[in-house]
């Protein structure tokens, strides 16, 4: 264990904090504003400090256990998108973002570690939050790093793209690296949901898993405002249409040994993706429970950082503010 303790805000579903967890830091608070992701938090970690609370309200001076940490993270719901400007759902996102900077002045953490959509890190719609959050932290001693890491990359079943914004304190800025893969083959949907898809007895999981042979398209969780959940835009069914499996709904449950899966037949024979199975997309562990009925899991699944990535980010972040003593020394 590295020792090394985090807040993390805006925690969803906890894939990132699992993840910083599993890279050796230890939470001294997580905050969410949704009471099922808080419920999610507290089914999952009992031990963990979850605070309900909306992300603009929070004071940390009003909870002391959140101040002078090594890392402050934030794993920001994926709602802005080139369709998306403009919207109600892309200016809360903008103002969250903004807060989380804020953040910075009271919390004083050595490291930053923010999570967004690709553009967050490269695009003219978020250029105007890199320059303030530039503006905001690098005269308190910050240096920053932008970059994207693909979730296919650390291990996860999902060509999911993550833009991330790493600022930490200069004496140790230096030091960081964004992560390398971890995997030299991509997983695949199969290989990974094929053990579930059988788990009932369906007769055809074996071959279905077998054309399943390639990763997931980027599983989009979508906004409240939203009416039932999908695996994503019009692209996205295609491609899992191309693997068997009906993107327009979730499913309720797993295939039994009645499923006749002929997909040539259209929708109505394809295999649906359950909750639970979009979970396993995303890298969560199948011991991680999230609360809720049908579509505010999978809301709940498709923000979430998956876990590898919050894995993979929290060890690059470790390595910089921890020295390996192995290394030769400056001078």
């Amino acid at each position: 264990m590295s020792g090394l303790t985090f807040v993390d805000v805006c925690s969803g579903a906890g894939g990132l904090a699992l993840g910083l967890e599993q890279a050796g830091f230890e939470p001294r608070l997580l905050l969410d504003d949704d009471e099922l992701a808080v419920s999610t938090l507290r089914a999952n970690r009992p031990q963990w400090n979850v605070l309900h609370a909306d992300l603009m309200d929070f004071d940390p001076t009003e909870h002391p256990v959140s101040l002078n940490v090594d890392l402050l993270s934030a794993g920001l719901p994926r709602v802005k998108s080139s369709a998306t400007v403009g919207r109600a759902d892309s200016r809360a996102e903008e103002r969250l973002l903004r807060a989380t900077v804020y953040l910075v002045h009271a919390i004083r953490p050595r490291a930053v570690l923010i999570e967004n959509v690709p553009g967050l890190a490269h695009s003219d719609a978020y250029q105007e939050f890199r320059d303030f959050a530039r503006a905001e932290l690098a005269h308190l001693g910050y240096e920053f790093s932008w970059f994207v890491v693909n979730a296919v990359d650390f291990g996860v079943p999902q060509n999911r793209k993550q833009g991330v914004l790493v600022a930490i304190e200069r004496q140790w800025a230096g030091a960081f690296r964004p992560p390398a893969p971890t995997v030299q083959q991509p997983a695949t949907v199969g290989a990974v949901l094929g053990p579930s898809m059988a788990s009932r007895g369906w007769q055809d999981a074996g071959r279905w898993a077998a054309q399943a042979d390639r990763p997931a398209p980027t599983l989009v969780g979508g906004s409240k405002n939203r009416g039932g959940a999908d695996l994503g835009p019009t692209g996205a069914k295609r491609s899992w249409e191309t693997m068997g499996v009906n993107g327009h709904t979730v499913g309720d449950e797993i295939p039994d040994a009645d499923f006749v899966w002929a997909p040539g037949l259209g929708q109505d024979n394809m295999v649906k993706i359950t909750a639970g199975q979009a979970a396993l997309l995303q890298g969560f562990p199948e011991t991680w429970e999230i609360t809720g009925r049908k579509t505010p899991r999978y809301r709940q699944i498709g923000h979430a950082t998956p876990p590898p990535v919050g894995k993979a980010l929290g060890q690059a972040v470790a390595a910089a503010l921890i020295p390996d003593p192995a290394a030769p020394s400056a001078g």
